[in-house]
Order: structure tokens, then sequence, then C-alpha cells
């Protein structure tokens, strides 16, 4: 199907797409899949800091009240969060109403199974099937599921959290860290644990704002100007910037300098890799060759899957990774649970730099260097497969010297490589490109760029 669920759940602008109508009929299609499932569900439902979340709650709520389930609200929390508590709380499901790093007009529906993860595509290929089918089903009026709040889910998962780590060991480093919270769910959790750990923290939009007033939500480069001046400004000893639902972090050494996030997942995939002497590490096809160089230094295997932390979760589990994660700063840590998890790769950076004690900085420098480059194509989703299907039929640029199609199209030269793929949430392509030299990176991507405007273009008359 695919129709609703994109890479991570259902995304649109609210009172459009994302309206309450349809949030009560998604949910109810999802509470009669969970109710064929389980006699009596019980699904935890969190938001993130967004000014629609109460309404969409709501809505869900309703739904699945209507179709049988049990629902526990666990109010403004990270993904992260909800994550955490429907594995260890005996929950049927999950529900988180965010849109990530979007804007703040949009907003969205991700789905959790009964053991933490996301759901895989083929149970949302069938949620789809019931809303489309419209064979929802209803209950009796005697039969309507109960209402309830759960108010300790916070302190559960820090409670927790703490324990996967030496947290002597971080202590007694007295860490100065600069966090920008970019006013989103990591407010509620994150300066805590940070404090819990005795570390010095200077605050930047650690208060929750449903507008992202301070700062877009997405940890780009461009929208961490505060924290790139901020952390050698104090002195500290690092920085982290967490997107609008706190599953990715984004760090900034202690020069101020913007670490890409191939650059932390290539890091804990080194230290990993190391300490364990090989392994398994799963990453998308989009991070960067960093991490291979590392992970294969060490006498590692590194298995590149499809975009969607969901495969990289799923595909980690299969193989019994040690670690595994995205390019975007998503890390997935399966010792404490099988997601992205921005507050457990804070904790695990912090004692990777205590284990090693070196500066952030210093680690990263011994990470491999390419440069990589991204841009987006704007292209309505009704053309998105056909303008694939076609710039495949038009490979003979550059002559490739290997071609990998598990998402979208990648293709080697010797110089580098670009992979173009259509995006499982906005209406558009993203090119992604690589190289050892910057130039010939942005030569690649534009070179591509060109190419697949030129196929929309054709495609859209």
């Amino acid at each position: 199907m695919g129709q609703l669920f994109g890479t991570n759940g259902i995304r649109g602008v609210v009172n459009q797409d994302m309206n309450a109508k349809f949030c009560l009929e998604i949910s109810s299609a999802i509470g009669t899949y969970f109710r064929k499932k389980f006699s009596s569900p019980k699904i935890a439902i969190g938001t993130d800091a967004r000014l629609s979340n109460s309404m969409l709650r709501s809505a869900v709520a309703a739904g699945l009240l209507a179709t049988g389930c049990k629902v526990v609200d666990i109010g403004i929390v990270p993904s992260p969060v909800v994550q955490y508590t429907v594995k260890k709380k005996d929950f049927s499901a999950g529900i988180i109403i965010t849109a990530s790093h979007n804007p703040p007009e949009f907003n969205g529906i991700k789905v959790i199974a009964e053991d933490g993860t996301e759901l895989s595509k083929e149970i949302e290929d069938k949620i789809e099937l019931i809303y489309f089918n419209k064979e929802i089903s209803l209950v009796d009026w005697q039969e309507v599921g109960t209402y309830n709040q759960y108010n300790d889910a916070i302190d559960f998962y820090r409670q927790n959290i703490l324990s996967t780590i030496d947290v002597e060991l971080i202590k007694r480093k007295k860490f100065h860290i600069v966090l920008d919270c970019g006013g989103g769910a990591g407010c509620t959790v994150t300066p805590k644990l940070l404090k819990d750990l005795g570390c010095e923290v200077t605050c930047l939009f650690c208060r929750l704002d449903g507008t992202f007033s301070g700062r877009n939500s997405e940890p780009l480069i461009k929208n961490l100007s505060e924290l790139l001046k901020k952390v050698p400004e104090v002195n500290a000893d690092f920085g982290v910037a967490q997107d609008g639902d706190a599953d990715r972090a984004i760090f900034v050494d202690e020069n101020g300098k913007y670490l890409l996030g191939d650059k932390t997942l290539a890091l804990a995939a080194k230290y990993f890799t190391k300490r364990n002497k090989g392994g398994i590490i799963v990453t998308p096809i989009t991070s960067s060759s960093c991490v291979n160089d590392v992970v294969i230094k060490y006498g590692g295997t590194v298995i590149q899957t499809a975009v969607g932390s969901p495969i990289v979760a799923r595909t980690m589990i299969d193989n019994n990774a040690l670690f595994g994660g995205e390019e975007n700063g998503g890390l997935i840590f399966p010792d404490f649970q099988y997601c992205r998890d921005s507050m457990m790769s804070i904790l695990k950076i912090m004692e990777i730099m205590a284990i090693e004690d070196k500066t952030l900085s210093e680690l990263i420098s011994e990470i491999p260097h390419y440069d990589m480059f991204k841009i987006k194509v704007a292209c309505p989703n009704d053309i998105k497969k056909t303008v694939l299907k076609q710039m495949e039929e038009n490979i003979e640029i550059g002559k490739p010297t290997r071609i990998d199609k598990t998402d979208g199209l990648k293709l080697y030269f010797r110089e580098g490589w670009v992979l173009v793929r259509p995006s499982g949430t906005e209406p558009i392509f993203r090119i992604y490109s690589e190289s050892d030299d910057p130039k010939q990176a942005e030569n690649l991507a534009f070179e591509f760029k060109e190419k697949i405007e030129e196929i929309i273009s054709k495609n859209r008359n």
C-alpha cells in the first residue's frame, strides 16, 4: 500500500491532511488491528510539544476507545520514552503524536509495536487496508475502552537509562555541556538526566515551545548558530542539539565545530567494534563511507539497509547487531532499546570521551574524512516511482562502476558516489553525494539534480 505511512509514520499539515477526522479514522483502524491481535489491547499515547498535540491526541484516543482499546496517556515526552515505556510496562502498542523535525504546522502519528520498535511495513500495510476498505470494527457500548494517565514515564526512563552506563566514570569528568533542546520534547528529560550525571549544563531553548520560536526543530547547521557560538564562549566540553521529538542528536565539538551525524555514527561504531573485536553494524545506504572504513578496520561487518529507522532496527534484531544508526544523528543502542534515542547517544558519547580520556575533536579527528553534499528536488508524490524508473533507464551518466538499488539509485564512481531517492515523508527527491574532494561531491549532486529535474518536468506535463 504505502499510501499513508511513510519512512517514519504518517505526517501532514495540521487541520489540512492531518486533521481530527483523519486521526479519529486512522486510530480506529489501528485499534481494529490490535483488537484482533489482543483481546484487550492497552495502548500508550505520548506527544511532542507541538500546539496541535492535545487536539490530535484526543482524536486518536477516541478512535482507540471506540474500538475497545485501553488508552494510557503518558503526556509530553520524547519518542524514545514512549518506546521504552511500551517495551517495559506491558503495553500492546504505543502511538506517538509527533512530526519529529518537521516545521510546527506539521504533526503526525507514529505507531509502536509491543517490543518498543516502530511498526514493520507489513503491519502498516494491514492497518492501511482496514482504513481504506472501511473495515473498522466498533465495539458495543459496554465494551468501549478506558482512559487513564501514567505520570511516571520520564522518571522510569531516567532511572533505567542510567543503569546502562558507567555513571561514576562520567561524574568524575565533570563535563560542561551546552544543551540545545530546540523547545522540543527533550526539554522534559535531558536537562535532568545530565544533572544526574554531575554535568554543568548551559541550556539553550530548554523550555517546551510548540512553535519552535527559538530555532527550527531540525538540527541542521543553519539552525544552530547560537549553539555553535555558545560552546567555545563558555568553554564547554561539547554542545548537542536535539530534534523535535528527541530521537536524534547532533553534536558540536569544544571548538564550536558542527559535526555531521555520520561522524558520531562512525565514532560509536568504532568504539563497539574495537571493544568487541568485530561484530555487525547496521546503517542505511545514505551513510558515509567513513562508517564502513572504521568498522572494517576493527574486524567488523557493515550491513546497509534502505532508509528508515524501523528498517535499521529490525535488521539489527535479525542479525544480532552490536550497534546501528543513521547519518542524521539517530543512533540505536540495542543494549537499551531498538530505536533512535538522543539521550542514549549523549550518554554514550560522554562515556566514550571518558574512557578514551580525549576531547570530542580528538576522537573525531581519528575518523576518516569524506565530504558529503545533500540537496532536495521538489517532486509530486504520485510521479515519484515513474521518475525513479526513468532515472534508472538513463543511467549512462558518468559510467558508474557499481549500482546499488537498495533504496533509490546509488551510483559509485571512481571519484565518489551519488544517491538519488524519493523521500518517504515529503514530496521531494533527496540527493546525497560523497567524495574525498568537496568540489567533486558538489558537482556530482548538481549533475544528478539537473537530470532528475528534467525527468520530473517531463512527467508533470
